[in-house]
């Protein structure tokens, strides 16, 4: 399926050679067990995990407290499902430039150990399995959130800007951003400032954390024609863009203490993370205007700390109601 473009992503270059253990499945790798990995590897685990950690604090952070563990439970779940279900549909959608790109060689579409039908099959049904799940078991707002956030990610990311736009990754970022709201919902049935707030957050968070990646796997995309800001601009304006983006994000990361729905502990914790992820982002910037290339521009450095910080943040908004 390349319903986003009739020309195959990768014509014009050349296929990386195969070498052992990169794509094509013998029969004897297709157990059972290998099988069931791969349907796993469908979802994205790693991917789900940043989200999860933005969804639960934001519950302590509505309840006030410790919200019910059943409804945590129900909204994690619903949560995997619905965001397994957008990663494996992406998967089926990219599986051409996937097979193109060093990184994503090994996924399970491209090495054959899960066909296309059964990818694109898996990820409808989880599409569907999660929205009834969110709505029968936790509430309808949840569930309507939860596959605005699946739709957003396959048709408008996956489908019509990341092939087309070097704004792919901060419009497409936006279904990153919706687990804060359904996090918010599901303890509330509603929405807040607050939760707008950390919505926001995410949303400018998203730029500065994955342009250092896509600033190491630059070639990656470049081979398979996806212009991601790395590939299409200098490091200059990339690291430009990135100190930007992450003053924006710190600066609305401080806006809950004066709204009234923080206090002293989550403002000390998003100044001293928001203050050090500043300082590695300016360190970027720094290295590449002296014209650093290669290992010595260090860009993964910010491309991890941004993890890091964003669960910190997010531990803050849940540790932070009990020091009120």
């Amino acid at each position: 399926m390349t319903a986003v473009d009739s020309r195959p992503a990768g014509e014009g270059t050349t296929r990386p050679e195969r070498t052992a253990g990169t794509p094509g499945t013998s029969r004897g790798d297709r157990t059972f067990g290998a099988r069931v990995m791969g349907f796993v590897a469908l979802t994205k685990p790693r991917i789900i995990e940043l989200l999860l950690i933005t969804t639960v604090p934001v519950m302590f952070l509505a309840a006030q407290g410790v919200p019910d563990l059943w409804l945590v439970l129900a909204t994690c779940t619903g949560g995997y499902l619905s965001a397994g279900g957008a990663n494996a549909l992406n998967m089926y959608i990219d599986r051409d430039i996937d097979a193109l790109m060093t990184r994503t060689a090994h996924r399970p579409l491209v090495t054959g150990l899960v066909s296309p039908r059964e990818g694109l099959v898996f990820g409808l049904a989880l599409a569907v399995v999660s929205t009834l799940w969110f709505g029968l078991l936790v509430n309808w707002l949840s569930a309507w959130l939860s596959l605005s956030a699946l739709l957003f990610y396959v048709v408008v990311y996956t489908m019509l800007l990341k092939r087309r736009t070097t704004q792919n990754i901060v419009w497409g970022g936006i279904a990153g951003c919706l687990p804060v709201l359904i996090g918010w919902s599901a303890v509330t049935n509603s929405m807040s400032w607050a939760a707008v707030v950390l919505f926001l957050v995410i949303f400018f968070w998203t730029p500065p954390h994955y342009w250092p990646l896509s600033m190491k796997v630059r070639e990656d995309y470049a081979r398979v024609g996806v212009p991601m800001l790395p590939v299409v601009a200098s490091n200059k304006v990339v690291a430009r863009q990135i100190v930007l983006y992450s003053w924006v994000m710190v600066a609305v990361s401080l806006l809950l203490t004066p709204m009234g729905y923080t206090g002293w502990f989550y403002t000390a914790v998003a100044l001293i993370a928001g203050g050090w992820w500043l300082w590695e982002a300016h360190a970027l910037q720094a290295r590449a205007k002296a014209g650093v290339t290669g290992a010595k521009l260090k860009e993964m450095r910010l491309f991890h700390w941004s993890i890091t910080y964003v669960s910190l943040l997010f531990v803050a908004v849940a540790v932070d109601p009990f020091l009120r």
